[in-house]
């Protein structure tokens, strides 16, 4: 087979370090996908390997280039969506997935779909009344969700957003935690919190919560209540029990949205006792209306090492 190398001049140093990533982890990655031999010197990066190789290389870093080109970091999620994209001949459709900007937080960061399977669980909440949301840890489930009740919220297209989870984690129970029930909830819902601390300004949230433009509450405070003109996100519902998955669905009322999200990989329910999730995965996936969105190990978009492990335990498992 043919050798050859091909020498890519990057425009800035700033764009060089976003394509590099931290210890050049995306030009290990880049290498690992194609066979190529990458060296970056200054602002020229070397790609040199197999013809065919070098050609599908330079395809993915031209793909990404929307976004090192004006130093924005590239994560794992980016590089294998661009080469999902080119094998399967929707570099068109990626590159309208890098410029559709969802929010900016109040940094100013961009928010964005990173993978084609978050920008399909975007487009199914928007659509749909009732969106599960399903797959492992750091696929942006929670966060994504967060993002568009915020947005729901700020735009008076709903009047509140309802942030509940069932309290069970990892064997720990309510009544061993110290304080009021408040303080005893807030632990279990930290990450719904983190999510909302992006958009609004913290001091502005307990007003939001006194107002009740916002509520946190645990899974149990649902039961005889309709949800009317709310954004509901029902978080880490595999450790529902179905009966309580079934009650808080059947709370949805007009005007209103619910997000369920869970990994039925992590159930810290008893071993005897079936997940809600499960459950209802099997029971409402052809109901008109509701839709189901299955992440997987290649959306994970935190550290790299969480990928790693979702993958680990994902061929152990299996």
């Amino acid at each position: 087979m043919t050798e050859k190398s091909q020498t890519i001049q990057l425009p800035s140093n700033e764009s060089a370090i976003a394509l590099a990533g931290t210890n050049e982890q995306n030009l290990k990655l880049l290498s690992r996908h194609t066979g190529v031999q990458l060296i970056l010197r200054g602002q020229d990066l070397l790609v040199r390997g197999q013809d065919k190789a070098v050609t599908r290389c330079a395809t993915a870093i031209n793909t990404l280039k929307p976004l090192w080109s004006v130093g924005k970091s590239l994560y794992e999620p980016d590089i294998l969506t661009a080469f999902q994209a080119i094998d399967t001949g929707r570099t068109e459709e990626y590159s309208e997935l890098q410029k559709n900007v969802l929010a900016r937080t109040k940094k100013g960061e961009v928010i964005r779909a990173k993978t084609f399977k978050q920008k399909q669980y975007i487009k199914a909440i928007q659509k749909h009344d009732i969106t599960f949301g399903i797959g492992p840890a750091g696929t942006g489930k929670t966060f994504l969700a967060a993002v568009l009740a915020v947005q729901a919220l700020l735009s008076d297209e709903c009047e509140r957003i309802i942030l509940t989870r069932p309290a069970v984690e990892a064997g720990e129970k309510l009544g061993f935690l110290p304080g009021d029930l408040q303080e005893k909830v807030n632990p279990f819902l930290r990450p719904l919190y983190d999510a909302l601390y992006e958009f609004i300004d913290a001091e502005k949230i307990p007003d939001l919560m006194e107002r009740g433009k916002i509520e946190v509450a645990p899974l149990a405070y649902m039961r005889g209540r309709t949800l009317s003109n709310a954004f509901v996100i029902v978080d880490e519902a595999q450790n529902t029990t179905p009966a309580q998955l079934k009650m808080v669905l059947t709370r949805l009322g007009f005007g209103s949205k619910m997000v369920v999200t869970g990994d039925i990989t992590q159930t810290d329910l008893p071993v005897y006792q079936d997940s809600g999730l499960v459950v209802s995965r099997k029971i409402l996936r052809n109901v008109d209306g509701i839709a189901f969105c299955e992440l997987t190990q290649a959306d994970v978009v935190r550290h790299p090492l969480v990928q790693k492990i979702v993958a680990a335990y994902e061929r152990y498992d299996k």
